[in-house]
């Protein structure tokens, strides 16, 4: 069973109250970008809603590649209405090379472009409480008659996290420090962790390891912030592997979506944004390992919202083009090339 893709309820953004701005600065809103237009309306909806919830200041959307509008629109439309200090704000779940590396080369070359502009860099989403409750609330609704008409229970239950992978071990590392979090005193069996993309186990060998534990159900949980094309593919797959083993139950949830308590994220990472309150653990990033390497020093072990990225040189070519073959899709291969930083 796949649930539905998951809507806003405009009951409960509509009545989320938010902590006032310490500045009227534009917030620049910045997605990762799918070629998937489900995916690329339902951030732009995303962005809507945080902006009818604060009018005070305008909210940009814009996207990281694979659609429009691009960063540089998006900074475009900011110098446009005479504004010369932006927070901008990746709306991303974990720190990998996009939040660490791309973005940040993107907001450089803005910097050239516009001088005049002071650019306020904020933190991803990562692992809080508020994102845990919503899965809670989520797999709390799974355990009813309607959702588990027999009434199967959480012991003979299998999770079964799906991140999208990453380039960056780091990042990896926090889809399985999440998915442990999500488990732990929940009752379930257990929880397996696999991806659907560039890193492993991929998403078939995650049904394979949930299998061994003999489970009467699996439920399945795409780690993701809005649908798209990868979120689709989970939704298949899942629906591939019930057919072939129709004994076993299996729920494919849907991506988290407009909800209120990550509109409520968002204003936390807004507001520790302007007050210039971001920090990054950087100790296990590959790319400031390799920076160090080639004899450089940051002198500090954060990444700031002044900090300078112009070591960083963006690729367009890398992880998403499905038509491409799969350069990680070897493990060997894999292992061979994930601490090499581009």
């Amino acid at each position: 069973m796949v649930i539905s893709t998951s809507q806003a309820n405009p009951a409960t953004t509509a009545t989320l109250q938010l902590p006032p701005l310490p500045y009227s600065r534009p917030l620049l809103m910045i997605g990762h970008g799918t070629r998937d237009q489900d995916g690329r309306q339902t951030f732009l909806d995303f962005a809507q809603a945080y902006q009818q919830l604060d009018t005070s200041r305008p909210v940009i959307p814009c996207f990281l590649e694979l659609t429009e509008p691009s960063i540089q629109k998006g900074v475009e439309a900011c110098v446009a209405q005479g504004f010369t200090e932006i927070s901008a704000l990746p709306i991303l779940l974990f720190a990998a090379r996009h939040n660490k590396f791309d973005v940040t080369n993107e907001l450089d070359r803005s910097r050239e472009r516009y001088p005049q502009i002071t650019f306020s860099y904020g933190r991803h989403f990562g692992i809080t409480p508020s994102i845990l409750e919503l899965w809670h609330d989520r797999l709390a609704a799974l355990d009813s008659p309607a959702a588990n008409p027999r009434q199967i229970s959480r012991a003979e239950t299998v999770l079964l996290f799906v991140g999208r992978g990453s380039s960056d071990p780091d990042a990896n590392g926090d889809v399985y420090k999440m998915a442990r979090m999500l488990w732990e005193g929940s009752g379930y069996q257990t929880v397996e962790t696999c991806f659907i993309g560039i890193t492993h186990p991929r998403l078939e060998e995650g049904f394979r390891r949930a299998r061994l534990y003999q489970p009467k159900r699996i439920i399945v949980l795409p780690y993701f912030l809005f649908t798209g094309a990868l979120v689709k593919k989970i939704f298949q797959i899942t629906a591939q592997q019930q057919a072939e083993f129709p004994e076993i139950d299996m729920v494919c949830l849907p991506e988290m979506g407009v909800q209120a308590p990550l509109l409520a994220l968002v204003r936390e990472r807004e507001i520790e944004t302007q007050l210039g309150q971001v920090a990054m653990n950087c100790e296990a990033c590959k790319f400031r390992l390799a920076f160090k390497a080639q004899g450089h020093s940051h002198g500090h072990d954060h990444h700031h919202h002044g900090h300078d990225h112009s070591h960083h040189h963006h690729d367009h070519n890398h992880d998403h083009d499905h038509s491409a073959p799969d350069p990680y899709a070897n493990l060997a291969d894999y292992h061979g090339r994930i601490w090499q930083a581009p």
